[in-house]
């Protein structure tokens, strides 16, 4: 099913220091999509009844502030979303300027659909530094199965007023992703093909269902997830979850509008579940317990025709080398990896 069908084997794994303030924070601004694609454990399901009381649920400005006030010390890359589009957020342009106006890098995961020349040209004015449009297709008829959606004109159109509007300047870094599965694998070299010539880099994806990542071969002894000492993931209501493929928000390990970040961060419940992880009581962790992404930290790289290829048991990232400069250590927080192996090529 999937393209990579790799196993990255880590040895002697051991705990990480869990630093004050989280390295990577989520911060769901809107819980809300304008597609329903069926891949999403959130907005797949639209009869699904616990959308009822999920749904279009906001962060307020001053709610958001409060946050990246008390983290701003340690400029953690910001995403500012989680399972929802993030162009769909009341007030967008105001929390994109007061996370840049703190010194934290901002990385957006887009549909695109929603973009329009003065939006990307506010990306570029405020120096955001990344954006990276979900795209998943090559034809229509593909995009139509994978995203429920035929705008695909559209969405190459984003992709292209982004880039026009960055012209020569160094941000934002801009990308495309595809997230490999049965409807659509066919057209993942072709989409790879396609794309790195064009904008900085492509990410391919491995599909997140039912609990795990189906194509992640894992044959090492399971250790502690390293998400849980690099990644904070807050809801619009200020819950955190163990991780933010807790799409619905059924775990919480405490309530930043309640508690600080850092009381959070580094409270009880948080460090009882790393416990539980680093004695391998998995059990007692339910949400966790099926869950591989655990084992997909590890990253390969190599160079291969002036692109940088970034690889882990969950995604690869094919990245223009003459665009690296782009490439900050704040981003790199996000890249979801803590241990690189270089293969000559």
């Amino acid at each position: 099913m999937s393209i990579q069908n790799v196993t990255f084997k880590r040895k002697n794994w051991t705990v990480p220091p869990v630093p004050t303030l989280p390295p990577r924070i989520l911060v769901d601004l809107r819980t809300d999509c304008n597609l329903k694609c069926p891949m999403c454990i959130v907005h797949g399901d639209p009869e699904n009844p616990i959308l009822k009381d999920f749904l279009k649920k906001d962060m307020s400005l001053e709610n958001a502030r409060k946050i990246l006030d008390q983290v701003m010390t340690a400029k953690p890359m910001v995403g500012p979303s989680l399972w929802s589009e993030p162009l769909m957020a009341k007030n967008f342009k105001e929390h994109v300027v007061q996370i840049k106006e703190r010194g934290m890098a901002i990385s957006i995961n887009t549909n695109g659909l929603l973009l329009r020349p003065e939006l990307a040209e506010f990306f570029v004015e405020v120096k955001l530094d990344s954006i990276c449009f979900s795209i998943d297709a090559v034809t229509v008829e593909t995009l139509y199965k994978v995203r429920g959606v035929k705008t695909l004109p559209k969405l190459h159109k984003a992709v292209e007023m982004m880039l026009e509007a960055r012209g020569d300047n160094l941000l934002p870094r801009i990308g495309v992703s595809f997230t490999v599965q049965p409807t659509n694998e066919h057209e993942c070299e072709q989409f790879i093909a396609e794309w790195t010539p064009k904008v900085d880099f492509v990410r391919i994806g491995e599909l997140f269902e039912q609990g795990h990542f189906p194509s992640v071969a894992v044959q090492e002894e399971r250790h502690a997830c390293p998400s849980l000492y690099s990644t904070m993931a807050i809801h619009a209501n200020g819950n955190v979850s163990y991780c933010c493929l807790d799409g619905f928000g059924e775990t919480s390990l405490g309530n930043v509008f309640e508690s600080s970040v850092e009381d959070v961060w580094n409270g009880e419940k948080f460090n009882e579940v790393r416990l539980h992880h680093e004695n391998g009581e998995w059990d007692k962790v339910p949400f966790c317990k099926n869950c591989d992404r655990w084992a997909t930290y590890d990253v390969e790289e190599r160079v291969e025709n002036g692109i940088l290829i970034r690889r882990s048991a969950e995604f690869t990232y094919y990245n223009k080398i003459e665009r690296l400069s782009s490439w900050t250590a704040q981003l790199m927080c996000g890249l979801h990896a803590s241990q690189v192996t270089t293969v000559q090529s």
